[in-house]
C-alpha cells in the first residue's frame, strides 16, 4: 500500500491557507478518483482511499494540526505495515516561489513544524516529500503569512502547483520510482 499524507490544519479557519496546501493537493487527488474521506479517530485522521492497477492507495489528512503531524502518519504507517519508502508527504514551502514544485527524498525540517514532528515520530529524515512553493513574507511574520490565505493574484499559481503535484503523484503511483519522478518533474516551470 502506498501512502499520501497532506500536512495541515483542521478547521474552516485554516481551510484555504498556505500552510494547507498539502491538505488542498490530497483533497483534490481525492476528489479526481471520487475517494470519499472517512475519519479515523484512531489514526487521528481523514483517511480515503482507492486502488490503482490493483494497488491500494490511501491520501490522509491527519487531524492532529501540523505541529503534532508525526503522531497521526505514525499511527497509520504501524497499523498497516506500511514501508518507509512507500509514504509521500505533501507540504507548503517558504523556499520556493508561488507555483513551484520540489520532490525531494530525504532532508531535514528546514524550520517547518510539521516535518520536524514527522522526522522525530518516524525517527528518519528518509521519506519521499513533495514540497509546494509558497513564496517567504515580506514584512510580516511567518506565522501569520502561512496562516494567512493566498491572495486572488497567486490562486492561479496555487492551482498550477496542486495540478503539477498531482501528476507527479500519479506519476509515482505509475512507475512506482521516485528518482524518476524527481527527474521528471523537478524541473522549473515558467512563471
Amino acid at each position: 500500500m502506498k501512502l499520501i499524507v497532506g500536512l495541515g490544519n483542521i478547521g474552516r479557519q485554516y481551510e484555504k491557507t498556505r500552510h494547507n496546501i498539502g491538505f488542498i493537493t490530497v483533497e483534490q487527488i481525492a476528489s479526481d478518483y471520487q475517494a470519499p474521506w472517512v475519519l479515523d479517530k484512531k489514526l487521528e485522521a481523514f483517511v480515503a482511499t482507492f486502488f490503482i492497477d490493483g494497488q491500494k492507495v490511501m491520501l490522509a489528512r491527519p487531524t492532529t494540526y501540523m505541529n503534532e503531524s508525526g503522531r497521526s502518519v505514525r499511527k497509520i504507517m504501524d497499523y498497516y505495515d506500511i514501508d518507509d519508502n512507500d509514504l509521500l508527504v505533501i507540504y507548503d514551502d517558504m523556499d520556493l516561489p508561488t507555483g513551484q514544485i520540489r520532490l525531494r527524498a530525504t532532508g531535514s525540517a528546514g524550520g517547518h513544524n510539521g516535518i520536524k514532528s514527522l522526522i522525530q515520530h518516524l525517527g528518519t529524515k528518509q521519506f519521499n516529500r513533495l514540497r509546494l512553493g509558497i513564496d517567504r513574507p515580506q514584512q510580516i511574520p511567518v506565522v501569520d503569512y502561512v496562516l494567512g490565505q493566498f491572495t486572488a493574484n497567486q490562486w492561479p499559481q496555487v492551482q498550477q502547483a496542486v495540478m503539477r503535484g498531482m501528476e507527479a503523484c500519479d506519476y509515482l503511483l505509475e512507475t512506482n520510482d521516485f528518482n524518476k519522478t524527481m527527474n521528471k518533474y523537478n524541473q522549473k516551470v515558467q512563471q
